[in-house]
């Protein structure tokens, strides 16, 4: 189905995807200011915060998922490990490869800059019933599935300058 064949957005749906964005863009500012409010380079605060998120990985999943080449993904795991964020581990499996292991949630200034925000987000949660809840998290986590699809999209396709 073409976009034309589609049904018009409501404007609640459109002011949905414009709210969306602005808390994209607002949580890539705060990123940056936790970033730096450690003492981390963006890149290693978003290699981070993708191992909080997808789990002990290797370098070249790290490298897939960051867009960094494998050289630098190995410079990044090398100071990230070196501040005591990350630990290379062997692979159970594959003596070969090595997997990134976050360890950086046990650091105190860690928990300490991400204290307020969580207590805020715990206090807005109190205020939506359970099935709220439950219906913010299933649109949540399919709109970061979207996110990874475009993210993957953008990724793949060869840009050109104009």
């Amino acid at each position: 189905m073409s976009i034309k064949q589609r049904q018009q957005p409501t404007e609640l749906q459109e002011n949905l995807t414009l709210s969306m964005r602005s808390l994209g863009s607002r949580t890539v500012l705060y990123q940056q200011n936790v970033a730096s409010s450690l003492g981390l380079y963006n890149n290693d605060f978003l290699a981070v915060d993708i191992l909080r998120n997808k789990g002990p990985i290797t370098a070249g999943e790290l490298s897939k998922l960051t867009g960094l080449a494998t050289g630098s993904v190995t410079t990044l795991i090398d100071r990230l490990e070196k501040y005591g964020y990350v630990q290379r581990q062997n692979d159970p499996n594959d003596r070969r490869k090595v997997i990134i292991v976050p360890i950086y949630e046990e650091k105190e200034d860690v928990s300490e800059t991400y204290h307020t925000l969580h207590e805020a987000m715990i206090n807005l949660a109190a205020s939506y019933t359970d099935e709220e809840l439950a219906l913010i998290n299933a649109f949540l986590d399919k709109a970061s599935d979207v996110i990874e699809g475009e993210i993957y999209r953008l990724s793949s396709t060869p840009r050109t300058k104009k």
